[in-house]
């Protein structure tokens, strides 16, 4: 048996990276999984490989949210799980960022969330999980990313207040707060069929090898399991909290 047998679980952002490798290991577990993102040809071609349904989804927007769920429910009757996984990444200072950058950024990452726990919560099955995807840096500081800083933040209280508010019904609400993960996020040359990610993927082991106790830059397969284990019945009694997954980066730096 999976850990998620008979449940129907909808992720954002699931067309390729942190998101890809969820709905691959949530339908591994048994889950009937939605791959949810604005990225249609990948989408649907992980879909159709996984036996999942794919929505189109602009997270920002309300209407798309309704319509993704709706269609969820159409197709298995019922929603037991979400995964806020869909995100962006700009690099500026504060100072020289514009304003629609920023509101770019607070948009996918921060609205996004708060749409999704919106739209779904009503609809989850009593006793349903919401995992949303926050950062290292919502729980601490980095220069050069503001925007998407202050937006991880934010997912993290509107996490323990989801919580708070669905704790009655049984619907648990956590947060991943991954740190440099090897998705196209933080190696670009994933978004180049011609580059060698895994290449550059070994490069950044060697830059992070220098700030991260572990060694290593993170892959995206670690984040799903965390998430697997946030939605399954292994996490049953926790809820509102946030769960960092950055290789020891968060407690320090070594000196020696």
């Amino acid at each position: 048996m999976g850990k998620l047998d008979g449940r129907v679980v909808l992720v954002t952002g699931a067309a390729r990276g942190q998101g890809e490798q969820e709905a691959r290991l949530f339908r591994e577990e048994g889950a009937e999984v939605v791959v949810a993102d604005v990225l249609d040809e990948q989408g649907r071609a992980l879909a159709e490989e996984i036996g999942a349904l794919y929505v189109h989804l602009d997270v920002g927007e309300e209407q798309q949210w309704q319509s993704a769920v709706t269609a969820a429910k159409d197709a298995y009757g019922r929603l037991d799980g979400l995964v806020n996984n869909a995100g962006i990444l700009r690099f500026n200072t504060l100072v020289d960022t514009p304003l629609d950058e920023f509101m770019q950024v607070v948009r996918v990452n921060q609205v996004g969330c708060f749409l999704g726990i919106k739209s779904a919560a009503p609809e989850l099955e009593d006793g349903g999980t919401i995992v949303n995807t926050a950062s290292y840096t919502g729980m601490t500081g980095m220069a050069a990313v503001g925007a998407y800083a202050a937006s991880k933040h934010a997912v993290l209280g509107l996490t323990r207040v989801a919580a708070l508010e669905l704790a009655p019904r049984g619907i648990r609400v956590n947060a991943v707060c991954p740190g440099a993960i090897d998705t196209a996020m933080s190696n670009p040359a994933h978004l180049d069929p011609a580059a060698d990610s895994e290449g550059t993927a070994r490069a950044l082991d060697g830059l992070y090898r220098k700030l991260v106790p572990l060694g290593r830059i993170g892959r995206p397969e670690e984040v799903a399991r965390l998430a697997l284990f946030l939605t399954c019945a292994d996490s049953s009694y926790i809820t509102g909290q946030p769960f960092v997954i950055d290789g020891g980066w968060l407690a320090g730096v070594s000196v020696i």
